[in-house]
C-alpha cells in the first residue's frame, strides 16, 4: 500500500495557507473549541473503545484516557492558542545595503509538519491548533492504541474546516498501521519536519530511520535535588506535585537526590508520596532512613537500572549524595536534558545548579510539572524539545515558524 497521496495532499494544502488571514484562523479555532465541547459524548464513546483494548495497569492508560474535564481542557487550550499573538510575518531584522538593496527577514511557516505519537489523543487537537495558527499543515500519525479516539477528533477538525470553506487536508490523519509510519519517515519530498512524541524507543527509531529532518521532543528522565538547606515544607509539596500530579507525563519526577545530612527528613519529605501510594526504589542509606516509616509494601531497595529510568507511573528512585557536585554528576550521567530541579535555600547552590545543569528547563524551588507550553504562557505545545538546534523546551507557536529573506531592489546587479 502506498501512502504518497496523503503526503501530496498535505503539500498541496500548504501552498494555500498564506491566503488564510489571522482573523480566519482565529474563527476556525474558536469554532473547533465549540465543536469539541459539543462532541464530548461521541469522543468519549470512541475513546472508551480504545480503553477497552488496553490493560489498565499499562502506563499509557492514563495518557489515553479522555474525560469530560480533559476534553474541556483541550478545548480551552485551543481557545488559548487562538488568542495568542500571530507569529507570522514578524520582522526579525531589516537593513539597507550600501548598494540600495532592502533586506527584510520575516517569520514564515515551517510548511508540512509531521508528528508521530503514541496513546495521546489530545495531541491530535494540540498539533492541529498550533499548526493551523502558524500556517502549517499537520500530518498526524497516531498509534493504533488510540485509533478510534484520533479518528473521532480528526473528524471534528475536518467538519470545522469544511464548514469554514477550507480544505480538510490542512489536517491529514494517516492510517494507524505501522506501514504509514515507515512511509512518513521517507516522505522528504513532501514533509518539511518530523516531530516524534512518545517513548524513548519511538524517538530513537524515528531519529535513526527518518530521511525527513527530525526535532526530538525527548522522553523525560527528571531529577530533583533536595539540598542540605532545603525547606522541608517546600520540598514535600514540590516532590509530591512533581511526581503525582500526573504520573504518565514527561515532566513527572523520576529520581529524588537527597543530601546525606537530610536523610532524617526523608520520611517527611516523602510523606505525600506515601499517602498517594507511590512506590520507592531507595539506595542503601535512603532505604534505611525509610524503613519502618514508609509503607513496607511500597519500599524496595534500588537496583542500578532504577537510575536513569523514566517510570511513567507512580514510582520513583531515591539516591543519597554527599554534596551538590555529586548531585550534578549524577544528573549529568542520567538526565535526558528535559527538566531538573533543586530545592535549596542557599543562593550560591541555586545559581550553580541553574548554570551548570544542561537541560531544557531548570527549576529552583518549584515543581517540574510546569514544563508545559500552556504553563509557560505559550498555549498548547507540540512537544518539549530536548535538543539544542532550532528549538529547546516547550515548542509552541514561535518554534513552529522559520524565516526567509525578502530582498527588494531597483535594478541592482552584482559585478
Amino acid at each position: 500500500m502506498t501512502f504518497d497521496h496523503y503526503f501530496k495532499k498535505a503539500a498541496a494544502a500548504s501552498r494555500l495557507t498564506s491566503a488564510i488571514g489571522e482573523a480566519k484562523r482565529i474563527s476556525v479555532l474558536e469554532a473547533l473549541a465549540d465543536e469539541l465541547r459539543a462532541g464530548t459524548d461521541h469522543i468519549l464513546k470512541q475513546n472508551q473503545r480504545d480503553l477497552d483494548r488496553m490493560d489498565t495497569s499499562d502506563p499509557r492508560y492514563d495518557r489515553l484516557k479522555l474525560t469530560e474535564e480533559r476534553i474541556a481542557g483541550i478545548a480551552a487550550e485551543v481557545l488559548q492558542v487562538a488568542a495568542l499573538e500571530d507569529p507570522l510575518g514578524r520582522t526579525l531584522s531589516r537593513k539597507t545595503l550600501p548598494n540600495g538593496l532592502d533586506l527584510l527577514k520575516v517569520t514564515v511557516p515551517l510548511g508540512v509538519v509531521g508528528v508521530i505519537y503514541e496513546a495521546r489523543p489530545n495531541v491530535t487537537v494540540d498539533v492541529f491548533s498550533l499548526c493551523f495558527k502558524t500556517g502549517n499543515v499537520a500530518v498526524l500519525k497516531g498509534g493504533s492504541d488510540a485509533a478510534c479516539s484520533n479518528t473521532a477528533l480528526a473528524g471534528i477538525i475536518h467538519d470545522v474546516l469544511r464548514k469554514q470553506g477550507l480544505p480538510e487536508d490542512l489536517a491529514v490523519l494517516l492510517p494507524a498501521e505501522r506501514e504509514a509510519t515507515a512511509a512518513l519517515l521517507q516522505a522528504r519530498q513532501y514533509v518539511d519536519v518530523l516531530i516524534p512524541r512518545g517513548s524513548q524507543q519511538l524517538i530513537d527509531y524515528v531519529r535513526d530511520n527518518s530521511r525527513v529532518p527530525v526535532i526530538e521532543t525527548g522522553a523525560g528522565i527528571v531529577h530533583a535535588f533536595f539540598d542540605e538547606s532545603g525547606d522541608i515544607r517546600k520540598g514535600r509539596e514540590i516532590v509530591t506535585n512533581s511526581k503525582m500530579r500526573r504520573v504518565s507525563v514527561c515532566n513527572a519526577l523520576d529520581c529524588l537526590l537527597v543530601h546525606e545530612s537530610r536523610l532524617a527528613d526523608l520520611p517527611e519529605l516523602l510523606g505525600g508520596l506515601a499517602l498517594a501510594g507511590a512506590g520507592v526504589f531507595a539506595d542503601g542509606p535512603a532505604h534505611a532512613a525509610l524503613t519502618n516509616t514508609y509503607p513496607e509494601h511500597l519500599l524496595q531497595e534500588a537496583a542500578p537500572e532504577h537510575f536513569g529510568t523514566e517510570f511513567l507511573s507512580a514510582r520513583l528512585a531515591v539516591k543519597t549524595v554527599r554534596n551538590l557536585d555529586e548531585a550534578l554528576e549524577h544528573i549529568a550521567e542520567y538526565s535526558s536534558k528535559h527538566s531538573e530541579a533543586i530545592i535549596s535555600e542557599t543562593p550560591a547552590h541555586i545559581d550553580q545548579f541553574l548554570q551548570q545543569v544542561d537541560a531544557a528547563a531548570v527549576y529552583a524551588n518549584a515543581s517540574t510539572a510546569f514544563t508545559d507550553g500552556a504553563q509557560f504562557g505559550l498555549g498548547a505545545e507540540i512537544g518539549i524539545s530536548t535538543q539544542k538546534l532550532h528549538a529547546r523546551g516547550p515548542m509552541a507557536l514561535q518554534e513552529l515558524t522559520s524565516y526567509k529573506w525578502q530582498i527588494r531592489g531597483s535594478g541592482q546587479i552584482r559585478s
